[in-house]
């Protein structure tokens, strides 16, 4: 990739039983911040075989991937960094059950949980559009660039 592209991520609105799946990337306790799980886009996979690899590693869960719902990018101009994130809605297969021994596999991912739509409003959560994609389930949308928290 050359110095300063955007760099690609997919990220899952998973739902089950009217609630979503929000994790916490933030090794040591560094941030609150929740967000869908996901990650980064290796290059020759297609975006929906990326976002089940990248659940599972962060969640043990194994998904089926849907249509798109929502394109976010954010960045850090201090940092030079710009990530364009691609949402999918998901379903799970099988069991959505969080086993407490899973172990993301880069150990980024410290808090994994299913959150109804009154306890997410309640968290710090990006991006600030997610609530109204994942529980309205309002059409394909665009979240213009916004600023990285932490």
């Amino acid at each position: 990739m050359a110095k300063n592209s955007p760099r690609l991520a997919v990220r899952a609105v998973l739902l089950h039983q009217g609630r979503l799946l929000l994790v916490n990337a933030y090794p040591d306790g560094k941030s609150d911040l929740m967000c869908a799980p996901g990650g980064g886009v290796e290059v020759g996979a297609s975006l929906p075989d990326n976002l089940a690899r990248e659940v599972f590693e962060e969640t043990g869960l194994r998904i089926d991937v849907g249509a798109p719902c929502l394109v976010n990018e954010f960045h850090d101009p201090a940092a030079g960094f710009h990530q364009v994130d691609f949402y999918f809605r998901c379903t799970v297969i099988g069991s959505a059950e969080l086993a407490p021994e899973w172990q993301d596999v880069e150990n980024i991912v410290t808090d994994r949980r299913w959150v109804t739509q009154d306890q997410m409003a309640q968290l710090r959560v990006k991006p600030d559009s997610l609530i109204k994609i994942a529980f309205d389930e309002a059409p394909i949308s665009y979240d213009p660039l916004e600023l990285i928290v932490r």
